[in-house]
């Protein structure tokens, strides 16, 4: 039985979405080391979200605690502390010595804000720095899938718009891992136009998996819900040589969720563990 490798897509309370430090989510880095020793996860990297440019947002795109963060029309969320958010980590790491506690950071929009998100923390000095493409350019600024699929009349428009950005982030972003390519995709309004199909946008995912491939970054497996099968697929075939897996876990219920499952598909399509858990897999 392979081992469970690490779980490198992981949010604690020093995420603006989880409603912050002082508030609810207050202790949940501590709570999640806890069930990583639970279910036996050897690794795990808390990639604490760093967003530094605000976005086109209204309140019923977000959740009520959230709402908060919402001014004049843009989503404004405030920086990393970095300073309590590595003073936990340290804690942790005291606390837990038999979990390797690991460093990083979700950099949202990395092409755009790299040299904000470098002045403030170093982020070579990190474990994991997990790149995502959460907004695209709309009506002169920016906007999450989510709020665009509400606004526009064809969601295709939203997918094609994203699949598009992924080249231009790759080119001029500093990461190391892309995450959740399919994150248009979740929000896709199945109400109004049905099931979500991939084979509809086909050369698009092609293209932008092969960019990430070429620029030599690693994939990951996002597996907050089912893996798509046909994202490993088409990774392995458009030339990708490594794989990471993450739960975007933000409340601890979510650590480590489906890895069975994405750690089968990886393995069918030829990647495999490396030596220490939170290694890429590679083929």
């Amino acid at each position: 039985m392979t081992p469970l490798p690490a779980d490198t897509h992981v949010h604690s309370e020093f995420s603006w979405d989880t409603g912050g430090a002082s508030g609810p989510a207050a202790g949940t880095m501590r709570r999640t080391c806890a069930r990583a020793v639970r279910i036996g996860l050897p690794a795990l990297a808390f990639t604490d979200h760093l967003d530094l440019s605000g976005w086109r947002a209204a309140p019923e795109d977000f959740a009520e605690h959230q709402r908060v963060l919402i001014r004049e029309g843009l989503m404004q969320p405030p920086p990393l502390d970095v300073e309590g958010y590595l003073d936990s980590i340290e804690r942790c790491r005291h606390e837990f010595p038999e979990l390797r506690v690991l460093t990083g950071v979700e950099l949202g929009q990395p092409h755009l804000d790299g040299e904000a998100a470098g002045a403030l923390v170093d982020l070579s000095e990190l474990d994991r720095v997990n790149g995502s493409l959460h907004t695209v350019p709309f009506a002169g600024n920016r906007s999450e899938p989510v709020t665009l699929f509400r606004l526009l009349p064809d969601p295709a428009e939203v997918v094609w718009a994203y699949l598009r950005e992924v080249p231009v982030m790759v080119e001029g972003g500093t990461f190391d891992v892309f995450t959740h390519i399919d994150y248009a995709a979740r929000y896709w309004p199945t109400d109004e136009h049905g099931p979500f199909d991939h084979r509809r946008f086909e050369d698009g995912f092609r293209e932008a998996l092969r960019a990430i491939a070429s620029s030599g970054r690693a994939l990951e497996l996002n597996t907050g819900r089912p893996v798509r099968p046909w994202i490993p697929q088409w990774w392995a075939e458009e030339g990708g040589r490594a794989i990471s897996f993450g739960s975007d876990d933000h409340a601890t219920s979510g650590l480590a969720a489906n890895f069975s499952e994405a750690t089968a598909l990886a393995a069918h399509h030829g990647f495999r563990p490396g030596r220490r858990a939170e290694d890429y897999w590679t083929r």
